[in-house]
């Protein structure tokens, strides 16, 4: 979690994907930052220290499912070493309007 003068600012979190041990290296993250915190580099401070976190437990698979117009947490993941590996169609739905979600991943070095 971020705070700003007692506001919290963002936060970031990791899922394991699967219970099935071939999986326990991949993670799925979550990122929010505060509308009013957002341009301010905070998304990235926490992506960041998520990733150094992910890579220090061994993590050797980060994703992250993010709808197709939400180009700002899209441009986030890239920034910070995510590509682009998919987008599914149609998969979220909101008030009645169908949204696609791009598959981002980042992959450990080692």
């Amino acid at each position: 979690m971020a705070e700003v003068s007692g506001t919290v600012a963002g936060w970031a979190a990791l899922s394991p994907i699967s219970s099935r041990q071939c999986f326990r290296g991949v993670a799925e993250n979550s990122v929010y930052t505060a509308r009013e915190f957002r341009g301010e580099g905070v998304g990235t401070a926490l992506m960041r220290r998520l990733i150094d976190e992910a890579d220090f437990a061994g993590l050797w698979t980060l994703q992250a499912s993010v709808l197709a117009v939400n180009t700002g947490s899209i441009a986030l993941h890239h920034a910070v070493g995510y590509r682009t590996v998919g987008v599914r169609e149609r998969l979220a739905q909101i008030d009645g309007v169908w949204h696609d979600s791009v598959l981002l991943e980042r992959r450990r070095d080692t």
